[in-house]
């Protein structure tokens, strides 16, 4: 004899934090370790959400960066690119941010084991772009500096980063290659050849600031601001 949904919501409401509904008609079990928190870590949690509705995603930005070992910090949000827009929720301790990409499901990812199955994670080489596209979501120009080198230092792939840099504004491989040539010693070749033919107009370092400054003519960077990576 089947039991009525509201039912089962009752009996679940009442298993004293056993389990946890971290979206509509989804009820996950909570492991003994995480009864405080009130939820799985999100790490745990994101595939099963996303698997329930049914949109496609990849853990990115700062959380990917923390994934691959390149987050000095641990991220105050849990950073995911949806293929279609998902409300921002706290599961437990998780404080999950959505931010609507076109391009999910199309850029190459990784696939990290969990507690639930897998978890889908942007690839060093988004990761960086992303970082370098959206800087406010990577905390900062400092921050997104730190992250670059930190991908760069774990083994980042610069010819896979030319590869993707058409699908990603001039902009963002511009800042890859001025960081990476101001804070390591990489052959930065790849990323010249890529942003070669991009537009003449140089592109602001900082996009939160004026587009003042000195321009790194090797680069086509407007250098807007001091940039102060952690190492």
């Amino acid at each position: 004899m089947g039991i009525r949904p509201e039912l089962v919501r009752v009996r679940l409401h009442s298993r004293r934090g056993e389990f946890v509904s971290p979206v509509r008609g989804l009820w996950v079990p909570v492991p003994a370790e995480y009864r405080l928190w009130g939820a799985p870590e999100g790490i745990d949690l994101i595939d099963l959400m996303m698997r329930h509705l049914d949109v496609e995603y990849y853990v990115g930005w700062l959380s990917a960066a923390a994934v691959h070992g390149a987050a000095h910090h641990a991220p105050q949000t849990f950073q995911v690119a949806t293929g279609r827009p998902v409300a921002d929720r706290i599961v437990g301790r998780t404080d999950f941010r959505f931010v609507t990409r076109s391009a999910v499901g199309t850029l190459p990812t990784i696939s990290r084991p969990t507690r639930s199955g897998r978890a889908v994670i942007s690839s060093p080489e988004v990761t960086a772009l992303d970082v370098a596209t959206d800087v406010a979501l990577a905390g900062g120009i400092d921050n997104a500096a730190t992250v670059i080198v930190g991908l760069a230092e774990e083994g980042l792939e610069l010819s896979i980063v030319a590869e993707l840099s058409s699908r990603f504004p001039t902009a963002s491989v511009r800042r890859i290659g001025w960081i990476l040539d101001s804070f390591g010693d990489h052959d930065l070749s790849p990323l010249l050849d890529a942003v070669r033919d991009g537009t003449v107009t140089p592109s602001a370092l900082d996009p939160a600031r004026p587009p003042r400054g000195a321009t790194d003519r090797n680069w086509l960077v407007r250098v807007n601001t001091d940039v102060d990576a952690e190492f």
